[in-house]
């Protein structure tokens, strides 16, 4: 299939920008029907905003120990001390573990 590029509008902030044909050849690949309706900046932003990083805020870190090797780390949640807490090393090697 061939692809233009072609001018579509965002819904945020109204601004035109264009939709390119290599962008259009990867949206058919990933199999997206729709055509993006933000332009990349207001798509960054939105992200961002559901990261949880909005207007550039630091994400709240909770100082805790981990649950199997006893470390100091920090997470991004309130340890409630009902589920085990792990430092990244403890954390990687689970995973490791479930995948096998």
């Amino acid at each position: 299939m061939s692809y233009e590029d072609r001018v579509l509008t965002c819904r945020d902030c109204g601004a035109d920008f264009i939709f390119t044909a290599g962008e259009q050849a990867f949206y058919a690949e990933k199999g997206l029907l729709n055509d993006p309706t933000r332009c990349r900046d207001c798509r960054r932003r939105r992200k961002q905003r559901s990261n949880g990083n909005a207007g550039g805020m630091e994400r709240q870190m909770y100082d805790t120990f981990c649950s199997t090797c006893g470390a100091p780390t920090q997470v991004p949640f309130k340890p409630t001390g009902r589920k085990p807490v792990y430092c990244r090393e403890c954390m990687a090697v689970n995973r490791r573990a479930s995948f096998r």
